[in-house]
């Protein structure tokens, strides 16, 4: 195949990247719609939580848990937080979960997303604000290579029931572009 192309049942757009992986050429869900998939799962963990409930990693956690989610708070520092068990890392989370909210500095960011990862954990969102928040070019690069549904920055608060702070945060960050427009979804690429 000369033009790299793959016949079939794949789009022309699809092509044969190496021998035995075909690329496909998917349409990527808006931001909106990627946050919509993360918040339709019921298991959350929130890596960096803090003894500060003055956090956002806390903010997040209890408007999760006040809207009926099951979440679990993740800080090898912390054995309680805000009266919840806390774990040390996702892997000794009871039963796993179904996605992941990080709230850690940068520097650490990469090692939650190759945790997520190994686990299958597919759902990641890595906190961003006005500042670089949890974002790490090497953790999304990450992601990206493992097949992640990654949400490179924003906040779920922007999504669930947003109060008017971050309705405005929101328009602010995809003013000025700090939000990302789409979102890849995981198993783009497969033998």
């Amino acid at each position: 195949m000369d033009d790299k192309r793959v016949g079939g049942a794949c789009p022309a757009a699809c092509r044969l990247d190496a021998p035995g992986v075909i690329r496909h050429r998917v349409a990527m869900p808006t931001l909106a719609q990627a946050a919509q998939d993360f918040l339709a799962q019921k298991r959350f963990a929130i890596v960096g939580v803090s003894r500060d409930s003055q956090q956002p990693a806390n903010f997040n956690f209890r408007k999760l848990h006040d809207a009926g989610y099951e979440v679990f708070p993740v800080n090898p520092q912390a054995t309680t937080i805000e009266g919840v068990p806390c774990f040390p890392n996702l892997k000794s989370i009871p039963g796993g979960v179904d996605a992941v909210l990080i709230y850690t500095p940068p520097q650490v960011t990469e090692s939650v997303v190759r945790e997520c990862a190994d686990l299958g954990i597919v759902r990641v969102w890595i906190h961003r604000s006005i500042g670089g928040g949890s974002y790490s070019e090497a953790a999304e690069r990450v992601a990206r290579e493992r097949g992640l549904a990654l949400i490179p920055g924003g906040c779920p608060a922007m999504f669930l029931s947003p109060d008017f702070g971050h309705k405005c945060m929101r328009w602010v960050l995809n003013a000025f572009g700090r939000l990302p427009k789409d979102v890849p979804v995981p198993g783009s690429s497969s033998r």
